[in-house]
């Protein structure tokens, strides 16, 4: 009677933590929701920074034309003269999911329209990320460092600075899908289900369609598998979780037209490939361990062994064949840049010139994962008591992720849900000491008095722990009617339960040393929360669109981007060519519905190398690149009036790299005074007569007479020109954008015929005049 007593009472716990724990994820999903929101509170409802735009022009172009339209649409307003592909060219992940939930809310009758759908799609997916990281965590230490994970993970500013509303970007769905891949991949090895594994290669797929970041699973988890085939922790669940998903995973991936055969001829997928071949004979050996004898055995190994290390070297020979003719050895440039931090620098210098692809410095990690960065370790120790496949796989998962974080900042990005397990795991299990050390020596807790007056009370509360993990081998000796087992086994399920006391007893702290840990955790949460929505509110909500800053005399608002293109699009006409550094492309093209030179896409190296050669050039050889491009408007962005440090004087020595690695004539030290950058009195020749600096400075004496730059905090070396073949039609409020006209060849044309034709008349005229001189007698 009391046995059943205690069972419906185990039970009634049980359905209850599960009914809490239902609605505490409830609540993280809105908070991980609502925390995302204060960019279109503080400001408005808007899509932010660059790459955004493109995304949201595509998703207008998916909803209004359908999804046959998008796949074989030709873009003409991007890359002119070249033109883009656009379906076989994007990861169509983020597009087809804001499409999907904007036919979705229509068919409901719910009226919003695709740029709202777009702007809080971000946030949604936070929350589902959320959730995620809980199931994940979950399969790896349990509920409790589930929910405490996932809670960390809805505030982490690395992720909000991806996902607040509005940044419409890749990533906003595609850390979801990272996430849930990762889960399904540990829940696939815990169970061996072949229905999970189908989901994980399912879910990869989401994931491929999402982001180009799909690399970095397709390597993790193989990596993962190779390390516990080495340490001897191959089994059955290990072959469902990996064979299914190389399978089924890579033809799904080749389905993606942007992905398509480089799935299977890329480098970055080829270990995958070569860790497929190696499960495979594990796989076998262990099979044939079980049918044969120990000779035969010996025997046989040796020969599947052989087989298959001739498999693998007949393979590598086949990739490094595939891969031999490229440069690269078939990797992108991306990866190599990963491999190699100094890559990029030295060969591939776009990939350089992008901010985000910069390593990180030591403050950037306390601001974005703030004291996440000092549970990591403890959550590592964690990890490894006791070590499982699940758990060894998360703290691969951490390993690589702080590497490739430190590489590229971009990738704090993967980072930040590897940290948030690692810190949820640690305080999960910091509370568990914590809170069994206070309820072990409080006065009145059920079996103090069974414990002696000079022991801790442990032993009593694990003995009652140990009771219910043991229910069922209970019940297993109940059946078996003999005494001789049930006495074997008794003492083989008694020896684990003292062991366990032990064990415990040794993590009991004192009563006064746990109130104040967990006083200080508290803390150290609440420390967590203030600088999470601090982050949140003020330096990742504001849109790159519109721009503020505080003085003495209040606020500021610069909406000069915006401002600009209006502009273009009411005064310009629709066929018109823009030509501008590679970084307004997507927002010229989205906001302004004019054809731009190049774009965010970097796709083509060498366009971009002839705008930047054009814009490091004089003014006379600029304008014949621009005008051989069919170029009318000149757009460059200026922050010396109003302190914008991201202008393009800042980025104009990338201009020269990517000039010069295309176009040899271009030459950095031309432009650098003694190693030094400078725009002030001491500036080269070449620098104070490119393009660049003409563009950015014409009549800037004129703001205050002295032409003091605040960005650079030094007055610009020369302050009076004029400009002979360009001409400017506009300038923002604040000066941050420039626009200016080309002048047309034909003008300059018509006045050389004139001087020509003056000069023909006037010989005509002289020789009939002499001939009206001489007498007609003679």
């Amino acid at each position: 009677m009391a046995a059943s007593e205690t069972s419906n009472g185990t039970a009634l716990r049980y359905a209850f933590g599960n009914v809490l724990s239902f609605f505490i994820l409830l609540l993280i999903g809105v908070l991980a929701f609502s925390i995302r929101l204060f960019s279109v509170i503080k400001y408005e409802s808007v899509i932010h920074e660059f790459d955004p735009y493109f995304n949201y022009r595509v998703t207008q172009y998916l909803t209004k034309n359908g999804i046959y339209d998008f796949w074989n649409w030709f873009d003409d307003r991007t890359w002119y003269p070249l033109g883009r592909v656009i379906g076989g060219t994007v990861y169509p992940g983020l597009t087809l999911t804001a499409g999907t939930l904007y036919w979705i809310l229509n068919s409901l009758n719910i009226p919003l329209s695709v740029e709202t759908v777009c702007v809080f799609t971000a946030p949604i997916f936070s929350a589902f990320a959320s959730w995620a990281t809980y199931l994940l965590t979950k399969e790896v230490k349990g509920a409790g460092a589930g929910l405490t994970a996932a809670v960390l993970l809805a505030m982490v500013p690395s992720y909000i600075s991806r996902s607040v509303a509005g940044s419409y970007d890749n990533e906003a769905v595609a850390i979801f899908a990272l996430i849930f891949t990762f889960f399904l991949y540990i829940k696939t090895l815990n169970t061996g289900s072949l229905f999970y594994a189908t989901l994980n290669a399912i879910a990869y797929f989401y994931m491929v369609c999402s982001w180009g970041g799909y690399t970095f699973i397709i390597n993790l988890i193989p990596m993962h598998v190779l390390l516990c085939i080495v340490t001897g922790r191959y089994s059955s669940r290990l072959y469902i979780a990996y064979a299914p998903l190389v399978v089924l995973g890579t033809l799904l991936a080749s389905l993606v037209p942007v992905v398509g055969f480089n799935a299977v001829l890329t480098s970055e997928h080829f270990g995958s490939f070569l860790v497929f071949i190696i499960i495979h004979v594990v796989a076998l050996v262990y099979y044939i361990k079980g049918i044969l004898s120990p000779k035969m055995f010996k025997v046989a190994v040796t020969l599947v062994v052989s087989i298959g290390l001739v498999v693998c070297c007949a393979v590598i020979a086949v990739l490094v064949a595939l891969v031999a003719s490229s440069p690269t050895k078939g990797w992108s440039g991306r990866s190599l840049s990963l491999l190699d931090p100094t890559y990029a620098s030295k060969y591939i210098p776009i990939i350089a010139s992008v901010s985000e692809h910069q390593p990180p410095t030591w403050p950037s990690y306390f601001m974005d994962i703030n004291v996440l960065a000092f549970l990591v370790p403890a959550g590592i120790i964690a990890c490894f008591s006791p070590l499982s496949d699940a758990s060894s796989f998360v703290v691969l998962y951490i390993v690589t992720s702080v590497y490739f974080s430190g590489v590229m900042v971009r990738l704090m990005l993967v980072f930040a849900p590897a940290a948030c397990i690692m810190s949820g795991i640690a305080l999960s299990a910091s509370f568990d000491v914590f809170t069994r050390s206070i309820k072990f020596q409080l006065p009145g807790v059920k079996g103090n008095s069974q414990v002696d007056a000079g022991e801790t009370s442990s032993e009593g509360v694990v003995a009652q722990n140990e009771v219910a993990k043991t229910d069922k081998n209970e019940e297993a000796l109940k059946e078996r009617p003999s005494k001789k087992n049930r006495k074997k086994e008794k003492e083989h399920v008694e020896k684990p339960s003292v062991k366990a006391q032990m064990k415990k007893r040794l993590l009991v702290l004192p009563f006064e040393a746990s109130i104040i840990a967990i006083l200080l955790l508290i803390l150290l949460g609440a420390f967590y929360v203030v600088h999470s929505v601090w982050a949140a509110a003020e330096a990742y909500s504001a849109p790159s669109i519109v721009l503020t800053s505080y003085s003495h005399d209040g606020l500021h608002v610069f909406d000069d981007f915006r401002e600009a293109y209006s502009w273009l699009s009411h005064n310009t006409e629709v066929d018109d060519k823009v030509a501008s550094w590679w970084d307004y492309g997507y927002q010229t093209t989205a906001m302004a519905n004019r054809t731009v030179i190049v774009d965010n896409n970097t796709w083509n190296n060498t366009h971009i190398a002839t705008v930047g050669t054009a814009m490091s050039s004089p003014e006379k050889a600029a304008w014949e690149i621009f005008d051989s491009l069919d170029v009318k408007y000149v757009l460059v962005v200026f922050g010396g009036l109003v302190g914008y440090p991201s202008d393009d004087i800042n980025k104009f020595l990338w201009m020269v790299r990517i000039g010069g690695g295309v176009f040899p004539h271009i030459k950095e030290p031309d432009y650098l005074r003694d190693g030094q950058y400078r725009i002030d009195s001491q500036a080269t020749p070449t620098m104070l007569n490119c393009l660049m600096y003409k563009l950015s400075y014409y009549r800037f004496v004129e703001t205050d007479g002295k032409a003091f730059d605040r960005v650079r905090r030094t007055e610009i070396g020369k302050k009076h020109f004029k400009l002979t073949h360009f001409e400017e039609v506009f300038t923002t409020h604040h000066w941050m954008v420039r626009i200016y006209k080309l002048k047309p060849q034909k003008n300059r044309i018509r006045g050389k015929a004139k001087k020509s034709r003056s000069k023909a008349s006037s010989t005509t005229s002289t020789k009939r005049s002499e001939t009206q001189r001489k007498n007609p007698w003679h």
